[in-house]
């Protein structure tokens, strides 16, 4: 007859496991691509850059110093920590949900019920020893432990703890993203910093030059040789470009403040070194194979975590559609004397329970956690390809920048010297009344823009290679 039982449960939760299997919705799936191509632009270089430390890659003592600053202070980068701290303990969390639960209850009480009532009448006429009737009003004192636990027959609370798993690790990699993200970040100001204190300076040499000038103007005006008209002309190129010193000190002032709040810290004067920017030679880069930026970028693993921890809240979501096992149980002592309170056996209480859940029914809730997590999946699929297609071509365009900005830098640095010797000699021509006023101020003009693109393209020079380095993976690991 007990085989008989068996049989027929075990037959029974067969055609449940059955029923249930046949009625998972059909999802999407689709494994994500991540080939690359074999080089960037048919290089052949082996070395990558990105595995050079940034305390080696920048050498400028000012700026390796406000990049340790900002790594102890940037207010952002201390949030990633804290989500780190919340991810670790999500872990926690969810490792012990398939661990079993052990609670202590303790009770005490009081219960008095009407005597003409079926409880208070069959109390009244019931003795517990010899001449002793129920104490009335009727006390209760218990202790128990409570326990509780859920098999996971079906790895479901397994894959939950295993894709906060794959999270925490996946916050870790934010955080390095976030790393390079900061680093570039604060390298690029420095060099605008210094590329604007320089065109302060050329602008001022500038000046001071026009005012001499506008003195030789001001003699040949009073000698008959120029009319009051080239004066003023003079006079307002001087004012145009001094009113040009105030906008670019304002340029300073904001990205100083820029580079500050990086740091966490309120204005103040950011050191540098502004003297030695036109000297500094962008150092050759090496990018290494593209396929190494799937072990270097941050962004690009953070993504493949992220889709694997989806992959696993699939698994999850669909262990949802199986019965549910569960053991309940509690042992402890409950008497209504306190004196006989821990009296064994008498005062003892045990119970163990077996329950299986599973859902027949409206399962709409199931069915749509399962479908949004699958959907999940499907975006993260797409989000690793974007993410790795984004690497490739950020690569790939600071390339293409970095040699294109080196030949305009040596064109322009032939086209301030023509207009240098052009200055030189338009002045001579002036003073010796064979050229134009208008010939010395469009010359001085000329001079002027081409020496502030020059700058620009030297700061443009070294934001292309701080990018490339981030492009490549480099700056978050300083071990």
């Amino acid at each position: 007859m007990n085989k008989l039982k068996l049989s027929i449960a075990t037959t029974a939760l067969g055609i449940l496991l059955f029923l249930s299997s046949c009625s998972i919705p059909k999802v999407e799936q689709r494994e994500a691509n991540e080939s690359v191509p074999e080089n960037f632009s048919n290089s052949l270089d082996t070395n990558n850059s990105a595995k050079t430390n940034w305390r080696e890659f920048f050498t400028d003592p000012y700026l390796t110093n406000l990049i340790d600053s900002a790594l102890v202070n940037n207010q952002e980068l201390n949030i990633m920590m804290k989500e780190i701290m919340i991810s670790s303990n999500e872990v926690m969390a969810r490792r012990g949900e398939y661990m079993p639960s052990v609670n202590l209850n303790a009770g005490a009480g009081a219960e008095k019920v009407g005597r003409y009532t079926s409880q208070g009448a069959n109390d009244a006429n019931t003795e517990i020893s010899a001449g002793k009737e129920f104490p009335e009003p009727l006390t209760d004192f218990m202790l128990s432990a409570d326990v509780s636990w859920e098999l996971d027959v079906w790895n479901k609370l397994h894959n939950a703890k295993d894709a906060a798993v794959k999270r925490y690790l996946s916050s870790i990699e934010g955080k390095n993203y976030m790393i390079t993200q900061l680093i570039a970040e604060i390298a690029n100001s420095y060099y605008e910093l210094e590329a604007l204190d320089n065109q302060l300076k050329i602008l001022q040499d500038n000046i001071e030059i026009q005012q001499n000038v506008l003195r030789t103007v001001k003699l040949q005006k009073e000698a008959g040789k120029v009319t009051e008209l080239a004066v003023k002309k003079f006079e307002a190129e001087v004012l145009k470009n001094r009113s040009l010193i105030f906008n670019i000190k304002q340029d300073i002032t904001i990205t100083e403040n820029r580079i500050n709040f990086l740091l966490g810290r309120y204005p103040q004067k950011i050191e540098r070194s502004s003297d030695e920017f036109t000297t500094i030679i962008p150092r050759p880069m090496s990018t290494g194979v593209p396929s190494e930026l799937l072990q270097n970028r941050p962004d690009i693993k953070q993504a493949e975590l992220e889709l694997e921890a989806n992959k696993l809240d699939v698994e999850s979501a669909r262990a949802n559609f199986y019965p549910a096992f569960r053991i309940t149980g509690r042992v402890g002592y409950q008497s209504y004397n306190p004196s006989s309170f821990f009296q064994t056996p008498e005062s003892m209480l045990y119970g163990i329970v077996g329950d299986m859940v599973m859902p027949l029914l409206n399962r709409n809730a199931i069915e749509a956690q399962y479908l949004n997590a699958n959907y999940s999946q499907m975006q993260s699929v797409y989000n690793l390809e974007r993410t790795i297609l984004n690497a490739y071509v950020e690569v790939s365009n600071q390339l293409s920048n970095m040699e294109n900005l080196q030949s305009s830098y040596q064109m322009k640095s032939e086209q301030v010297d023509a207009l240098m010797q052009s200055t030189s000699i338009a002045t001579n021509l002036f003073n010796s009344a064979r050229a134009d006023y208008m010939e010395v101020m469009l010359t001085q003009r000329d001079v002027l823009d081409a020496r502030f693109e020059l700058i620009e393209n030297k700061m443009k020079q070294l934001n292309t290679l701080v990018k490339l380095y981030k492009s490549l993976g480099g700056g978050w690991d300083s071990n």
